[in-house]
This record gives structure tokens, C-alpha cells and sequence, in this order.
């Protein structure tokens, strides 16, 4: 990971950590002895200058009755690509695992996850999906064109996308053997499915 990947996803922790431990009303103090680290390992967080564990970063969600997801993701906006080669995992303390969040869900949400293989040959073209809803994929094996039909981009294994469902979309396999896992979102009540 680039070093300015994981001065970026410092920044993003520290202010969320300060905002949430502010909503929640504690001091640095408070949250350090309900979580059961030191002091100096929360203002180090917030300030940005310390780099925290899978563990730390859970334990303080936890603390703060908040999903992971909020300490390490911004919320995204429009279509998003995250290649394999540029995650910025959250190491564990614990052992040889890194987590990479891709993305966080909304509650209101109705989920539908799919595994998708396709071959070379025409490419499939995906009518819109109801207002509102968002595919992700993560690309298991090829390459492999999808998206919006007036944007598609190209993914590699390891590769993560998200775009809007609600319009027109396609997914082309550019090589032999390509699958992908799809999770499609889509307003609670509403039919989804792939098309």
C-alpha cells in the first residue's frame, strides 16, 4: 500500500474516531478505560500519528455501540473501483491477517449475493434495476468488462467496483474461466436480481 494510501486512511480514522467518541459524550479518558487501552493510544488515534490493529479499531466500535465500517470508510460516492494492488488494509495485532473493508451497507437495505461466471462472446447487457440501487462486485478470476453501459471499466481478480444498478449495465468477459461475486442492494421491498 502506498504510503500516502495509509496517511490518508490515518486521517480518515482519527476523524472518525474524535467525532464518534464526541457524539457519544466520553472523554479520551472514558473511552480509553472502557475499551481497556492507554490513554496515549487514543489521543495517538485521534491525532492521527498512531496505526491501529483490526482489534484496537473493533474494540473501540464496540465501545461506542458504532459498526467497524464507520472508523474506515467514508461514505462513497458514484461509481468506485478499488484494485486489488490498492487496498489499504487494517492489519491485526494478533496475526499474519489483513481486513479490507470495500464497503459499508445501509440498513435499510435488501441484499441479494450472487456468484456470476461468463465466458467470451457477446456481452450481456443488464436492464435497470428500481430506483436506487447499487451493485458491488468483486472480481474472482479474468478479466472482465462491467458497469454502466456508457462507462463500463475493466477488472482484474482481486478488483472491487461499485456502481448504480438503476441503469442500463453490461458485463463482458474479456477472457476464459471469469467469475465475479455480485452483491446487488436494493431499496427494502423491492425485487432485485440480475437481469
Amino acid at each position: 500500500m502506498a504510503e500516502q494510501d495509509h496517511h490518508a486512511l490515518r486521517a480518515h480514522i482519527a476523524a472518525a474516531v474524535r467525532a464518534e467518541r464526541q457524539q457519544a459524550g466520553l472523554s479520551i479518558s472514558e473511552l480509553a478505560r472502557r475499551v481497556g487501552i492507554a490513554k496515549s493510544t487514543v489521543s495517538q488515534l485521534e491525532s492521527g500519528q498512531a496505526n491501529p490493529s483490526v482489534e484496537t479499531l473493533w474494540s473501540i466500535a464496540s465501545t461506542l455501540g458504532i459498526p467497524f465500517a464507520r472508523l474506515v470508510e467514508a461514505p462513497p460516492r458514484g461509481p468506485r473501483i478499488i484494485r486489488a494492488a490498492d487496498r489499504t488494509p487494517v492489519p491485526s495485532a494478533e496475526s499474519d491477517y489483513l481486513a479490507t473493508l470495500l464497503h459499508t451497507g445501509r440498513s435499510s437495505a435488501q441484499r441479494d449475493l450472487y456468484v456470476v461466471s461468463l465466458e467470451p462472446g457477446e456481452p450481456r447487457s443488464a436492464a435497470p434495476h428500481p430506483p436506487g440501487s447499487v451493485e458491488h462486485v468483486v472480481i474472482g478470476s479474468g478479466r472482465i468488462r462491467l458497469g454502466p453501459e456508457d462507462a463500463p471499466f475493466i477488472l482484474e481478480p482481486g478488483d472491487y467496483a461499485t456502481f448504480a444498478g438503476d441503469v442500463p449495465h453490461t458485463y463482458e468477459a474479456l477472457t476464459a474461466g471469469a467469475w465475479f461475486a455480485l452483491l446487488m442492494e436494493h431499496p427494502a421491498g423491492t425485487p432485485g436480481g440480475p437481469r
